[in-house]
């Protein structure tokens, strides 16, 4: 692989982590409005929630316990998963990337 490529890829994977390390933050403040009870009409309470609740929606979907518990984990297991993700991408860009460099670095 060309070292062009290799640094697009890892510029493409950085913006990738840093989307997913945003909506992350996103979902913990929308956590946090919902023990306050802001106006739904706010256009910034409305622009998170509509970000937020398709993911959040359909993490519901699949949860076992449904509406008879009192307290939503869906914010917990999106953020575990973004968690992941990030980690899978920095495996990936380790892995398969990184290490890549150098023998095409010395082979020139």
């Amino acid at each position: 692989m060309d070292i062009l490529l290799l640094k697009f890829l890892t510029d493409v994977i950085d913006i990738v982590k840093d989307i997913l390390y945003i909506y992350m933050w996103v979902i913990i403040i929308k956590a946090l409005l919902s023990w306050v009870s802001p106006d739904p009409y706010n256009p910034i309470v409305r622009f998170i929630n509509d970000i937020t609740e398709p993911v959040l929606n359909k993490v519901r979907l699949i949860l076992p316990v449904g509406s008879s518990f009192a307290f939503d984990l869906s914010p917990i297991i999106v953020i575990l998963i973004i968690l992941a993700l990030t980690q899978l991408l920095n495996f990936i860009e380790y892995r398969y990337i990184m290490q890549n460099i150098p023998f095409i670095i010395l082979r020139r």
